[in-house]
């Protein structure tokens, strides 16, 4: 169930990074919610979801980095007092499960990716499209999009992703089947642990979680 937060977070927004963010749709509304990897949060404008917040050390936190850099017309006081869409309860319900294991695709949520650059977008397309339990490698993508020179850029669209885990950039591995970079706090174990709960072996390992 959403939450109130256990703790205040003051300002209207943040400069954010990556720096398209600030072109992002103002948030109306956010909530966060318990998973079985710690408390989510999520945003909601008025065309869907806007961003998704995997778990920081504690909840105000988890909210600070979710709205870093996304424009906010009201307090965040306001934001969470908004009554969720549906749209922002089927990524709420779909995160949880997929996080208790079950083998969602979550690619029916509907985001709003107003402002998002187009090179992202692409790459967003083709990271939804990997299903749990599956792995891709930047290369893959890059060699998809039309030139396998594209990987660090691939990366660097992925570690800017607000829409993780229904954009599941933990699918994506570096050469070699290598964890590579996660930007969610606990970086590649928290990127192995999910992969884990989604029954994902990189590289042949044991499960680690």
């Amino acid at each position: 169930m959403a939450r109130a937060a256990r703790q205040p977070i003051g300002g209207t927004g943040v400069s954010g990074n990556p720096a398209w963010r600030v072109n992002r749709p103002a948030a109306i509304g956010l909530c966060h919610f318990e998973t079985g990897i710690g408390d989510c949060a999520l945003a909601w404008s008025d065309a869907g979801v806007v961003a998704i917040q995997l778990p920081e050390p504690d909840v105000a936190s988890t909210l600070e980095r979710l709205l870093r850099g996304l424009p906010m017309q009201q307090t965040v006081s306001e934001l969470l007092a908004a009554r969720p869409p549906q749209t922002a309860l089927d990524a709420m319900h779909g995160t949880q499960a997929l996080l208790r294991g079950e083998a969602l695709g979550l690619t029916d949520i509907e985001l709003d990716m107003r402002g998002v650059p187009e090179f992202a977008i692409r790459v967003y397309a083709l990271t939804r499209a990997i299903a749990p339990g599956d792995t891709r490698t930047y290369g893959e993508l890059a060699r998809e999009l039309g030139d396998v020179n594209l990987s660090r850029a691939v990366g660097q669209a992925l570690g800017g992703n607000p829409f993780a885990p229904v954009i599941p950039c933990h699918r994506v591995l570096a050469a070699g089947d290598r964890s590579g970079g996660f930007s969610s706090h606990g970086g590649a174990e928290q990127k192995l642990r999910m992969l884990a709960i989604e029954g994902a072996c990189p590289g042949g390992t044991l499960p680690l979680f």
